[in-house]
């Protein structure tokens, strides 16, 4: 699984706000994610088309969802995108790729 830069600093930075939140609450957003990827592994073509070839899975108990594409044999993602931000920024990221 490759993660787009902006990705990972979403990652990172969701995490942090959640860690800030409450004592492990960002352990456990990450644990999600990680959920998210290894159900996303198993089955990469289950999650509905949101735009051209990426798709979308809803991370269980968090309001974010893992947008990636199937590349071949790699899954690239490219955003961790809150569900209640405006929802195509990230399609600017993905232009060249």
């Amino acid at each position: 699984m490759v993660l787009d830069p902006a990705a990972k600093a979403e990652l990172r930075e969701a995490a942090s706000y959640y860690e800030r939140c409450r004592d492990d609450l960002g352990g456990e957003f990450l644990d999600a994610i990680e959920l998210a990827f290894a159900q996303i592994r198993r089955h990469p073509t289950l999650w509905r088309l949101v735009k051209g070839r990426f798709r979308r899975y809803l991370v269980h108990r968090f309001p974010y969802a893992v947008i990636y594409a199937v590349e071949g044999d790699t899954l690239f993602v490219a955003a961790i995108m809150h569900n209640k931000r405006k929802p195509d920024y990230w399609i600017e990221r993905i232009a060249t790729k």
